[in-house]
């Protein structure tokens, strides 16, 4: 077994992976956005058609478990297939801005995450409004997929704020972990594990809660544009916080530390 590498080194390898993502053409960054927001959603829908399927039978908490469950492959198949949801921007392009220091870098790293943010919404948007069709899932999905846009448009502005300040740690991590490993395997356990713990919560991800919210509204929820707005707002600023405040700028605190003590 490799040893893993020290936080100078993976911090090197996020500043190279930045470098791409920021000279990325405009239609790569929304062909690529586009993308994730159809990944995503995948995994949404296994949330929805686990808990109905495992509620009838084991109760509304194991069902919870069991739909946290199903959401985790949605991330692996964004981490495999390398599209980039909004958050997936936190580590690496800022990690290059830091380095780089000049003005052109933070315009650039701006251009990423709105264009990301955006096609993100989109893509998602377009397969939902497939799935919302009668008879595209199984009986009992959608009301799944009400359920937990109702919850997630009941909770608080606070509980909004911190759920995802939560997510946008936690999905910041993963992009720093994820520069620790080498194997395909490794990738796919880091990113099954952090789609679990982020539905787990559940945590607020910008793109995860917007696309819900759009779920419970088309579905007929008791949710409403104002709801998804708000939520956009509140978890966007959340996820920025916890991403680039909390994790991006601590490591690389840490990554420049360690390079001066060598």
């Amino acid at each position: 077994m490799s040893e893993a590498p020290d936080p100078q080194d993976i911090y090197g390898r996020a500043k190279r992976e930045g470098e791409r993502r920021l000279s990325m053409p405009l239609l790569e960054q929304a062909a690529s956005g586009f993308i994730a927001g159809v990944t995503i959603v995948f995994g949404i829908i296994a949330l929805a058609m686990v808990r109905e399927l495992v509620e009838p039978r084991l109760g509304v908490e194991l069902a919870e478990l069991a739909g946290a469950l199903g959401f985790g492959i949605g991330l692996v198949f964004l981490v495999v297939g390398r599209s980039e949801l909004f958050t997936e921007n936190f580590f690496d392009p800022v990690a290059t801005a830091i380095d780089r220091r000049g003005r052109a870098a933070w315009l650039q790293l701006g251009r990423l995450w709105i264009v990301v943010l955006a096609l993100n919404l989109v893509g998602g948007a377009v397969i939902a409004a497939v799935f919302v069709v009668e008879g595209t899932l199984p009986p009992g999905a959608h009301d799944a997929l009400v359920v937990v846009a109702e919850e997630i448009g009941a909770k608080s502005s606070v509980a909004t704020i911190t759920r995802a300040i939560a997510a946008g740690t936690l999905l910041t991590l993963l992009s720093y972990l994820l520069h620790a490993v080498n194997s395909a395997g490794s990738r796919m356990a880091l990113a099954y594990l952090v789609g679990f713990f982020l539905a787990l919560g559940p945590f607020d991800h910008v793109v995860v809660s917007a696309l819900q919210l759009l779920f419970g509204i088309w579905l007929g929820g008791s949710v409403d544009y104002a709801d998804l707005l708000a939520n956009i707002g509140l978890s966007a600023s959340g996820n920025l916080v916890g991403g680039v405040l909390l994790m991006t700028l601590t490591h690389a605190v840490q990554a420049k530390g360690s390079k001066r003590s060598t």
